[in-house]
């Protein structure tokens, strides 16, 4: 594994180099190595680029990981993968995508993850976005998450994109069952020209069903972002969707929420925080000995924690 590929997968899945467990590693657009354990099966689709990981039911304490990375410039990548996790399962999914864009032209990859949860089972989905370029070219990410809950199930979502990302369509869809949680932490940093946009779509189909999304994020320089999210309650539920952005620069942000209540005991509840730094926040730190810029570098790594 040379000195590139080691890099991205510390940046985007916290190692260093082939990880213990169950894994599957991606690199320009082709499968670089996979290993399946006694509890995690990972087989390799044969209609479409990808891989389908089977979880066995009960299985406690265990963790896969699946990165990609990218080191041509040109390159675009598509892969679909498919998690199915049995009842009582409780496991951590590392995952995410790492660019190192060496050319001029554009590098992409766009990933189809689709969850099929288990009845009592739990996950928690990490995932994030890195990219790097040595000359112009672009960097793309347009990720797909799909998921489907059954009866008390749980998931947490964790992503985060905050640098090297060009242009992003980040859509998550979710059907969340009886008595099921689904819990989406997203964090975003763009800046010069680029475009992040987010779009969130949860059903709360199940009697107790429940959703919080959570997303922040800091728009810079002439950066874009939207958020758009739509939480329908179709039962006895609770949904929850918060949108904080931070402007900075030139930077714009756009949220766009749409809460479908089709539930007479269904509670759903939408905020959005748009603004720019606190001046008191910067003044406190800087009187502790910070020049502005460091000031506005550690409040918004708080910010994003």
């Amino acid at each position: 594994m040379d000195k590139i590929y080691k890099n991205l997968l510390k940046e985007i899945a916290g190692i260093h180099d082939v990880p213990m467990g169950a894994y599957n590693i991606r690199a320009n657009g082709e499968a670089y190595g996979r290993n399946s354990t006694a509890n995690i099966e990972i087989v390799p689709k044969t209609d479409s680029p990808g891989i389908d990981i089977n979880i066995k039911a009960g299985t406690k304490n265990e963790s896969v990981h699946i990165p990609v990375v990218i080191s041509k410039t040109g390159l675009g990548d598509l892969v679909y993968n498919d998690f199915y996790i049995g009842e009582d399962a409780d496991v951590t999914i590392v995952a995410g995508c790492g660019i190192h864009n060496p050319g001029e032209t554009e590098s992409s990859h766009d990933g189809i993850h689709r969850f099929f949860i288990g009845k009592n089972a739990k996950v928690l989905y990490l995932e994030k976005h890195y990219g790097e370029t040595d000359k112009t070219g672009k960097n793309k990410m347009n990720p797909t998450t799909i998921v489907e809950m059954e009866e008390g199930s749980y998931m947490k979502m964790d992503t985060v994109q905050i640098r090297g990302i060009d242009d992003t369509i980040r859509k998550t869809s979710g059907k969340i069952g009886k008595n099921a949680t689904l819990i989406i932490e997203e964090k975003i940093m763009t800046d010069k020209n680029q475009r992040a946009i987010t779009d969130f779509n949860v059903e709360l189909n199940g009697e107790n069903a429940s959703s919080h999304v959570i997303s922040r994020s800091v728009a810079n320089d002439d950066s874009f972002q939207e958020f758009r999210s739509r939480m329908e309650g179709n039962n006895l539920s609770q949904g929850h969707t918060e949108c904080d952005a931070i402007i900075m620069g030139n930077g714009k942000v756009a949220a766009i929420p749409e809460i479908l209540a089709n539930h007479p005991d269904s509670s759903l509840i939408h905020e959005a925080t748009i603004g720019k730094i606190a001046g008191e926040q910067l003044v406190k730190l800087q009187s502790l000995g910070l020049t502005e810029e460091e000031a506005e570098a550690e409040i918004i790594s708080g910010f994003l924690k």
